[in-house]
């Protein structure tokens, strides 16, 4: 059966999520070599020689192995783009040192001499247009009039100036907006990828998220605006300590005036903002969509409560809203009872199975899994936000694509866990992680770090216990 395409951004994803799995990333680079060669093999004429161009990635690498499997048949050179030294993968530098006797010096590279040419130059890493060295021998492979064979895809795709193959051999998976007119013939290998680092969040989730900038200056990591609070006050504080913990520079908690100072109080790094009166009201939606100005993502729902009046002015917020949003807790039903304001915005939506309810009408089965990744894709494409389902597996999805999550402890049922995860999510979402992405990477930090803190505490963890394991996740797999 052939399978869906991916988008090429997952390709690194699924490596990672693999080795999380126990496939290693040698594995799957001796799976992918053999694939490349075995249709080498298969399309070159008896004596031919194969050139193969590598650059210094993993794509690089798989090229590698082709080489020394083609050599067991076939007279092979290989032509490195970089200086060894430059190779980013300790993988794919163990698999030179086996074919270094096929190396030749660049300058020596004349296609005319070579049957077929393997491209193992660029992978799905590339961003924008490929420079020298590497767009001088794109240029020649496409004026080769040589068979040229991609590894995964056309080095420099999807920019303006790529390979031209006869052949790509993908791996895995067809990628978005691959064609035979821009990959020439398609041909997808396995290469021993669970089908559960496809299906489950992992640490290769993280991979998705944009890595700072050298020069970042405070705010650069996102800005988080926390709606929330009146009739409780751990929920807000929960939300604005965990979009800290998840590495957001600031987080700005706005709450009726009888919350603020218990919300202050849990920690002195969010900056709160009282709203006069003892509930939100929607008095104070013009006031907080003028704040909303300066932050990246707008969380709204933790502990507002449904009084009479907040629902409405949950309406008009989110109606108004011109950032990025999560939504959750009481907000959730002010989005059920008029879907349409939703129109237009971007954002996650966290519910649990309740709240499911009262977003959709819905009654999701409690232990039917693929029911229920039915039932949150066909509502999340039908409202235009990513919904994150919450239960004892988390079902993610965008109206496209559904991811799982798995990774939790029993003890997360422990009041506030929720208001954490939206912290968390809300957090990804500032730092310019796309919903989905942020969706994903939430529930996935938020689940370990749970984890984490039963470790310590067991069952008499607390939400502000899994709160501090936040950033021992992102240690171990930023």
């Amino acid at each position: 059966m052939a399978r869906s395409a991916i988008p090429p951004e997952e390709v690194r994803v699924l490596d990672i999520n693999s080795s999380y799995l126990g496939v290693r990333t040698i594995t799957l680079m001796e799976r992918a070599g053999e694939a490349v060669a075995k249709h080498v093999l298969a399309m070159a004429k008896p004596g031919s020689r194969i050139a193969v161009l590598c650059g210094k990635g993993n794509n690089g690498g798989d090229g590698f192995v082709a080489a020394r499997l083609i050599a067991k048949s076939l007279p092979v050179d290989i032509f490195l783009l970089e200086p060894e030294q430059e190779i980013t993968s300790d993988i794919a530098r163990a698999n030179l040192q086996k074919v270094v006797e096929h190396l030749r010096p660049l300058e020596q590279f004349d296609a005319k001499q070579y049957g077929i040419i393997v491209d193992a130059l660029l992978g799905v890493g590339l961003q924008g247009r490929p420079r020298d060295p590497y767009a001088k021998y794109i240029k020649l492979m496409n004026a080769s009039k040589r068979t040229v064979v991609s590894i995964d895809v056309p080095s420099g795709w999807p920019s303006d100036l790529s390979a031209k193959p006869d052949v790509t051999v993908t791996l895995h998976a067809p990628k978005q907006g691959m064609t035979p007119k821009n990959s020439g013939r398609i041909v997808t290998e396995g290469i021993g990828i669970p089908p559960e680092a496809e299906l489950y969040c992992g640490p290769g989730d993280f991979y998705l998220l944009p890595r700072r900038k050298k020069d970042a200056h405070k705010g650069d990591a996102g800005r988080v605006m926390v709606i929330g609070g009146g009739p409780y006050t751990g929920a807000p504080a929960f939300t604005g300590m965990a979009a800290m913990r998840s590495g957001v520079d600031l987080a700005f908690v706005w709450t009726p005036e009888p919350a603020a100072i218990p919300v202050a109080i849990y920690s002195p790094s969010m900056i709160v903002r009282a709203l006069k009166g003892e509930v939100l009201g929607p008095e104070h939606v013009d006031d907080l969509v003028e704040a909303s100005k300066s932050a990246d993502v707008m969380a709204i729902g933790p502990g507002l409560g449904s009084a009479d009046g907040t629902l409405e002015a949950v309406e008009e917020l989110v109606l108004k809203a011109r950032r990025p949003l999560v939504i959750d807790a009481d907000a959730i039903t002010a989005c059920g009872a008029r879907p349409r304001i939703l129109r237009g915005k971007d954002g996650v939506i966290t519910p649990h199975a309740g709240e499911f309810r009262k977003l959709t009408g819905r009654t999701v089965p409690p232990e039917d899994i693929e029911k229920r990744k039915g039932m949150v894709k066909e509502a999340a494409g039908r409202l235009g936000m990513t919904i994150l389902l919450k239960g004892p597996v988390d079902v993610i999805s965008d109206g496209k694509y559904v991811k799982l999550n798995r990774v939790h402890h029993d003890a997360m049922t422990v009041g506030g866990t929720g208001d954490v995860l939206t912290g968390v999510v809300a957090g990804m979402m500032a730092q310019k992680a796309a919903p989905f992405a942020a969706a994903r990477i939430g529930a996935f930090t938020a689940g370990l770090a749970g984890t984490l803190a039963f470790e310590e505490k067991s069952y008499g963890m607390l939400a502000t216990d899994v709160i501090d394991k936040i950033p021992l996740v992102l240690r171990r797999y930023l």
